[in-house]
């Protein structure tokens, strides 16, 4: 969208709450703001002077961010010198920031994306901004104007990659130009008004040093789980919400070699692999007549005609789980997935009824010989009460006993209470179990020290 067109749709948008007065419930607005006229102004005389030639010719040549918000802000300062009752300066300066947010970035919430202690925003309603900073929720005192603000600024998330939110389609995925991700869902589903969740990504990409330094594994983790990834096991990372499955697969994938074809498949797009062999697939949804759609498990059958070296499934959520478990049977070793579950047991349950929603008849037994034979490795990770995250098993799929799936940690955490701060303390620990598929390592030339298990 051009900057010409995001003036006009930002000066056209209080507009809208307008409008919503002609219908039978008036939407009321939620903050009052003495310079909302005068906002509503020097949007007007943004929008005539970069409308000129000269300034269009600046649009025009894509201009950087920085440049085009020095512009918008001399305009709305020129605008201000104009008026009859001076604007006292903290003043001016709150609403050239507001205004330049608003043209150019995503309004009231855009401090919060621009904030790197915050990983997550969490819009409610109109009224009620929350964020999550290390690990913990936080009531903000950001507010719109009202819920057609809250909606312009979902529009505008949604609008250039191509999707859509309406009655009809209230609730969408979506993401930011830095990959951020966006959950947005409107009324009638959102009775509170427009609802909007947005998961920051790190402007640089987390190193497994990171990892290291958070506490989430060690160093002796980090080096089996590199030996994992580069010895072409196959990897599922279960976690609940907000556990960071997403950041964990990140850096999985980073051990992959240079000189391997990988396909991820997400619903939409967010990882950040640093290879240069990358073909990244995100799903489609339906279009206005309800046609169109492309679910992910079509993209996973469709990633085994590109001759794959390795398949990334952002997260299987239903049927997909089946393509991507016979995948992993047919020579895409080294595969990697995320999925919601509380432990690795409940993981492998979870993927026994994605299979099911798959829609064909198959056996239990049979089912779960297939995952028995596809999955060599279940990394559990979890948020802890005092906001810290911790990869808690690293558990290795033995096999079938009988009709059961045989399970072996091989790296756990042990909680062994709290510190003088409250924080959660405790140790990982090799559990001396030296898994099977050593031997599949092995035959991809990958060697691990004896000492790497034994109990510390």
């Amino acid at each position: 969208m051009s900057l010409l067109k995001r003036l006009e749709a930002a000066q056209n948008q209080p507009e809208q709450a307008v409008k919503g007065a002609e219908k039978p419930k008036a939407v009321p607005l939620l903050r009052s703001d003495p310079y909302q006229n005068l906002k509503v102004k020097i949007h007007k005389k943004i929008i005539e002077e970069m409308s000129q030639e000269e300034s269009r010719a600046l649009i025009d040549k894509d201009a950087d961010i920085k440049v085009l918000g020095d512009v918008v802000a001399r305009i709305a300062n020129a605008a201000m010198d104009e008026e009859n009752v001076p604007v006292p300066r903290s003043e001016r300066s709150r609403i050239i920031a507001e205004i330049v947010d608003e043209v150019l970035g995503y309004g009231p919430i855009d401090p919060l994306l621009k904030d790197d202690s915050i990983s997550e925003v969490m819009v409610n309603s109109a009224t009620q901004v929350y964020v999550e900073r290390k690990g913990k929720l936080v009531l903000t005192d950001v507010r719109f104007r009202d819920e057609a603000h809250v909606m312009h600024i979902i529009e505008k998330i949604v609008a250039p990659i191509g999707r859509r939110i309406d009655e009809s389609s209230p609730m969408v995925d979506a993401r930011l130009p830095d990959g951020s991700r966006v959950n947005a869902i409107i009324p009638p589903l959102a009775l509170k008004g427009p609802c909007l969740t947005i998961r920051k990504f790190a402007k640089n990409p987390l190193l497994v040093d990171d990892l290291i330094r958070f506490g989430t594994l060690n160093q002796e983790m980090a080096e089996f789980l590199q030996a994992c990834v580069e010895g072409k096991l196959n990897i599922v990372v279960s976690g609940g919400t907000g556990s960071g499955k997403t950041t964990t697969l990140n850096i999985l994938s980073s051990f992959i070699p240079e000189d391997e074809r990988i396909v991820t498949i997400e619903d939409a797009a967010e990882l950040q692999l640093r290879q240069e062999h990358v073909v990244t697939l995100e799903t489609r949804p339906a279009n206005v007549e309800g046609k169109g759609a492309i679910a992910m498990r079509d993209l996973v059958r469709n990633s085994l005609r590109m001759r794959p070296d390795r398949i990334v499934v952002g997260e299987v959520r239903s049927g997909e789980a089946l393509d991507m478990l016979q995948a992993m049977n047919t020579g895409h070793d080294g595969s990697l997935t995320t999925g919601h579950a509380n432990s690795p047991r409940d993981m492998l349950s979870r993927l026994e009824t994605m299979v099911l929603m798959a829609g064909m008849d198959l056996p239990v037994r049979a089912i779960r010989e297939q995952i028995a034979s596809a999955v060599d490795l279940v990394l559990q990770q979890s948020r802890l009460q005092d906001g810290s995250r911790r990869v808690t098993h690293l558990t290795e799929v033995q096999g079938m006993e009988g009709d059961v799936i045989t399970l072996q940690d091989i790296f756990v955490f042990e909680q062994t209470g709290r510190d003088g701060n409250g924080k959660i303390a405790g140790h990982f620990k090799p559990t001396g179990i030296r898994p099977k598929f050593l031997e599949k390592l092995a035959a991809n030339g990958i060697q691990l020290p004896h000492e790497t298990f034994w109990p510390k």
